[in-house]
């Protein structure tokens, strides 16, 4: 199954609602935006693969899901995952570690791809949030309450004030 049927299959199996829209293949909050125009650009739920170099030295992937209008805050996402640095996961990386997703199209749910997954606390003003689901062209609207349930993600805050 490709990324897009893993959700869909996961939603249905857990009896939760959703919206699929098709549109223009898109890579940008901005660019998504525009092509669900009845969305807001808060309501985008932006995901980011980053590579963590940890205090014990080791590299580890991880997922930050965010507003689609705003930005991480990089001393705030160093102190949350207690590294001593990272950096956005590089396009070949993104590739491997999402078995074939181009960057654009990564949905917000990285326990998909072994990954752990942190959640800025100002997602969850949303009722309802939408992402691109595996495809920069798919994307899949749902309450943001359904996918704290299905995501199990991390709690926090780690967006810039700006």
């Amino acid at each position: 199954m490709n990324t897009l049927e893993v959700i869909k299959d996961r939603l249905e199996k857990n009896r939760i609602s959703y919206k699929e829209f098709r549109h223009r293949p898109v890579r940008t909050s901005e660019e998504a935006q525009r092509e669900r125009p009845d969305y807001s650009l808060s309501q985008g739920a932006k995901a980011i693969l980053i590579s963590a170099k940890l205090k014990s030295g080791e590299k580890k992937y991880f997922m930050l899901v965010l507003p689609g209008n705003r930005r991480i805050d990089s001393k705030k996402v160093r102190k949350l995952l207690k590294c001593s640095k990272f950096s956005f996961a590089s396009e070949d990386e993104v590739l491997e570690i999402t078995e074939g997703v181009l960057p654009g199209g990564v949905p917000p749910f990285g326990n998909i791809f072994n990954l752990d997954v942190y959640v800025d606390e100002s997602l969850s003003k949303n009722d309802e949030i939408i992402f691109n689901a595996g495809d920069r062209s798919v994307s899949i609207a749902m309450k943001y309450e359904d996918y704290k349930k299905l995501s199990k993600p991390h709690i926090s805050d780690f967006i810039s004030e700006r």
